[in-house]
């Protein structure tokens, strides 16, 4: 025993040590919840940006700046196929959380394989898109219009592109320590930010490519 660690009766009979630093010993350092509460509040940051990159491509929307518009450079069918994927992608993560409350490890990896592998596809498109539009010369110098394009899109997919390495990352940690309460408390937190991107895309599908072939 420590020799400078006294020990002091109480009333009930109990001891109790008088060492000034064993009353600051915390058994949980992680308050229940607590990483939620502030991935919620992340969250809400997330949209005022996404607000903000809304905004913007509502004022700039039109100023082509004798370039070309939406109508002569959105193709729909491929976006159209893009949104699908995202779409379902939060289906499939859906499927990998039933299978997280059934204590199932691998199907649970399983689904989130799927849902990083329709994520990755979302990206290809989308680079895919990006490319062609600066092979013919729509890049995001030529007007306001596509400035405010690609930057709302370029973020959308910079943030689904996050959610892929995260994706991988827990996986790799599922695949290490299990359906550890860490591991399931991380599973919910990506839940929520995947389908906050897919909210956001459908906002984008709307905004930007429905309407932006509108005469």
């Amino acid at each position: 025993m420590n020799p400078d660690l006294t020990l002091s009766p109480t009333a009930a009979g109990s001891v109790i040590s008088t060492d000034p630093s064993a009353r600051y010993y915390v058994h949980e350092h992680h308050p229940e919840n607590g990483t939620l509460l502030g991935f919620w509040i992340y969250l809400m940051s997330d949209c005022l940006v996404f607000a903000c990159l809304f905004a913007t491509y509502a004022v700039l929307g039109r100023n082509y700046a004798g370039g070309p518009t939406g109508a002569e450079l959105f193709d729909l069918p491929l976006v159209a196929v893009n949104t699908s994927l995202l779409l379902l992608s939060s289906i499939t993560y859906g499927f990998s959380m039933l299978e997280m409350q059934r204590k199932r490890l691998r199907a649970t990896i399983v689904w989130l394989g799927v849902t990083g592998l329709l994520g990755a596809c979302f990206i290809g498109l989308e680079l895919y898109e990006f490319t062609h539009l600066i092979m013919e010369g729509a890049g995001p110098q030529r007007s306001g219009f596509l400035t405010a394009f690609f930057t709302l899109v370029g973020t959308h997919g910079l943030h689904v592109t996050f959610g892929i390495v995260w994706l991988g990352t827990l996986m790799f940690q599922l695949g290490r320590h299990g359906l550890t309460p860490d591991n399931q408390r991380r599973m919910t937190c990506l839940s929520m930010f995947w389908h906050f991107l897919d909210v956001v895309w459908i906002g984008v599908f709307t905004f930007v490519y429905l309407m932006g072939v509108l005469p």
